[in-house]
């Protein structure tokens, strides 16, 4: 059996894009200090970011080290709402709650939003007190929003049943910003 091999892509000087091809390189090339702002978000932005995006990095910790994975989500009212599957960070988080969610907005390299929650991961059961029953129902209907045929015969990922929330305790959101550049022109 013969493996055939994709060409190597080479790169020579000549072949190196100049500012002028490609306008987001002339913007980060004439960055200064005073072209780029950084600020915190105010609580409202952070409330508007987390409901326009549905998708976030959890971060946990595993033994002795840090574990993150993109996850769907969807924001209501304090709570983030997902679903996962079985495995090795369900068993994770069962001993150890507290996690950290990440979302960005990224348009260029001075030009992006992020923020952090730090707060407890729970798991909702489909069975027990009325209130657990309630709750999961509650995430259920959210998370099939989001993926629309969820927990149902024609769930794209079925695999995943387990639906959590995490409340979100400190949160804290930054933005990069370049300053619009002048043009002098005659």
């Amino acid at each position: 059996m013969t493996v055939s091999k994709a060409p190597r892509a080479e790169t020579t000087a000549h072949e190196t894009p100049t500012p002028q091809e490609h306008p987001a390189v002339e913007r980060m090339l004439a960055a200064r200090t005073a072209d780029v702002t950084f600020r915190d978000l105010s609580r409202s932005e952070i409330e508007a970011m987390l409901l326009r995006n549905r998708v976030g990095r959890l971060a946990f910790s595993i033994h002795d080290r840090v574990d993150i994975q993109p996850i769907h989500y969807i924001y209501e009212r304090g709570w983030l709402y997902g679903r996962t599957s079985e495995g090795d960070k369900l068993s994770t988080l069962t001993h150890n709650q507290w996690v950290a969610f990440e979302v960005d907005e990224i348009a260029d390299l001075f030009d992006w939003r992020s923020l952090v929650i730090h707060g407890s991961f729970w798991i909702m059961h489909p069975r027990g007190s009325p209130r657990a029953e309630e709750l999961w129902t509650k995430a259920a209907e959210l998370v099939s929003k989001i993926v629309p045929g969820a927990l149902t015969e024609s769930d794209p990922v079925a695999f995943r049943q387990v639906l959590f929330r995490i409340a979100v305790g400190d949160v804290r959101g930054r933005e990069a910003k370049m300053k619009p550049l002048e043009r002098n022109d005659p």
